[in-house]
């Protein structure tokens, strides 16, 4: 032998940088997951508020057509239904209608009312066929749908009705 320990091999110290690097990685692809997890929850939050406000929509038209629909057509008086469901039925002896019911299903309420400032006018058109003794008589109809997430529609329509003249 010539003096040397040649038994063991030296070990190097190593500093730990794969291991710093490798954590460092991880962050980084925990936070963009938690990013896209956070933007997709937005995105679909998003998507069914639309779905709600065209549900809204919806339940403003119905409300409309019940209006048009049940409607005696009066010139003295507003007819009002309140908070009625939106499955096409309106209770006209519950003018008040039901407030719980657009906690759980879309509602709409809806009031029509004579035109006092058109009032009646001659028929549009002429009206040559029917004679001279026939107005067209003027109805606002305002009609609000509501829907779940505060989901809200008004809608207003002008309607005429033939009858006789006065």
């Amino acid at each position: 032998m010539n003096g040397k320990f040649t038994g063991i091999p030296q070990v190097r110290r190593q500093g730990g940088a794969a291991l710093v690097i490798g954590l460092l990685l991880l962050l980084v692809l925990t936070i963009l997951a938690i990013s896209g997890m956070t933007t997709a929850t937005l995105e679909l939050q998003m998507a069914g508020n639309t779905q709600y406000k065209e549900r809204a929509f919806q339940a403003a038209e119905t409300g409309i057509e019940q209006a048009i629909d049940t409607a005696t057509f009066d010139t003295s008086t507003p007819f009002v239904a309140a908070n009625q469901p939106a499955d096409g039925a309106v209770d006209l002896d519950n003018l008040g209608g039901d407030a719980d019911a657009c906690e759980t299903e879309d509602c709409y309420d809806f009031n029509m009312e004579f035109d006092t400032e058109t009032g009646t006018t001659i028929v549009p058109g002429g009206g040559y066929s029917m004679g001279t003794g026939f107005q067209a008589y003027h109805f606002n109809i305002e009609s609000t749908g509501r829907s779940r997430r505060g989901a809200e529609a008004t809608h207003t329509q002008s309607i005429y009705i033939i009858g006789p003249g006065g």
